[in-house]
């Protein structure tokens, strides 16, 4: 069983930076793990990114390209999503992700197993 425990998430000003992180616990040895989610009030929950675990590829939205990062401490169990030159639109509970399913593309919800209970982004104007 995979535990996945997100943090780093607050209120910040459009154009500013976060940083999340996840901590995982358990058999975190899968191709695509992790994965970072994302999900507004009344929205469904978007794929943002991902990064393989084999290469360390990574995966992202357009909406997020070129301002996001994602990377991973295997050592650590831990992974990071660097959030620059938010925007208001970023604002959503963000989830990190893990333990490939095998079905549907890296960045769709089905892709993924185990889940954390997310941390709350807020970027206001």
């Amino acid at each position: 069983q995979v535990q996945l425990v997100e943090s780093g998430g607050g209120s910040v000003q459009a154009g500013g930076s976060l940083r999340l992180s996840c901590a995982a616990s358990g058999y975190t040895y899968s191709s695509y793990c992790m994965g970072w989610f994302r999900q507004a009030p009344g929205k469904e929950r978007e794929g943002v990114a991902a990064i393989y675990t084999g290469d360390g590829r990574t995966y992202y939205a357009d909406s997020v390209k070129g301002r996001f990062t994602i990377s991973k401490d295997n050592a650590k169990n831990m992974a990071y999503l660097q959030m620059n030159m938010v925007k208001p639109e970023d604002t959503g509970m963000y989830y990190c992700a893990c333990g490939s399913t095998g079905v549907g593309p890296v960045l769709a919800r089905s892709r993924y197993r185990y889940w954390g209970q997310g941390t709350q982004v807020t970027v206001s104007q």
